[in-house]
């Protein structure tokens, strides 16, 4: 439960700094913030992979750059159905998608596969 926890807050620190940085992505208070966070993680968990392995074929074109398209698609989706959740067209939903990624990529680095924020000591 700790580590559902610690990834929705990662994806919401994620999204508040896509709405600070990106002028077209607006996200109406923080109750909203955490609604649009959840509601993500759940696309990305159910409907993201279905859409990665319908697409394969233009993926693999692509060499993956396609995959920031499905990735701005879920945060667009997300506007879609939330009424205080704005995105002003495609480009503020791939760069909005794009810096949501980077933060989950760089929490990713202290959270473990179960989780928990782990943390390695190198002694010499």
């Amino acid at each position: 439960m700790a580590g559902f926890l610690l990834r929705w807050l990662v994806c919401a620190l994620g999204l508040g700094i896509a709405s600070a940085i990106v002028p077209g992505v607006v996200i109406e208070g923080f109750w909203a913030l955490l609604g649009a966070s959840l509601l993500l993680g759940l696309l990305n968990a159910f409907v993201r992979p279905v859409l990665v392995i319908l697409t394969l074929p233009i993926t693999l074109v692509t060499l993956g750059l396609f995959l920031l398209v499905i990735n701005a698609a879920m945060l667009g989706l997300v506007a879609a159905v939330m009424d205080s959740f704005y995105l002003s067209g495609f480009w503020a939903a791939l760069f909005g998608a794009l810096i949501v990624s980077f933060v989950s990529w760089l929490a990713s680095w202290y959270v473990g596969p179960r989780g928990r924020v782990e943390v390695m000591v190198a002694r010499r």
